[in-house]
């Protein structure tokens, strides 16, 4: 259960960065960043009580359209 709980934080997480990344209102994009952030937060508290290894930081995109990890 407890492993489950942790891919379904990453999924979230991954739905809202993928939702983000599409939006043109920045407002919402926002909302949307903030929320992935969240469920990121869960998924590491959940590996460490785990004792696994941190989940990887999202990859962003730069302005050049390559892809660099923050």
């Amino acid at each position: 259960m407890s492993l489950d709980l942790l891919t379904q934080y990453i999924d979230h997480a991954l739905t809202f960065e993928r939702m983000a990344e599409a939006e043109p209102n920045q407002s919402l994009k926002a909302d949307f960043e903030r929320q992935a952030s969240a469920y990121r937060r869960l998924a590491a508290q959940r590996a460490r009580r785990l004792g696994l290894r941190l989940p990887s930081e999202p990859e962003r995109h730069s302005a050049r359209g390559g892809r660099h990890n923050i």
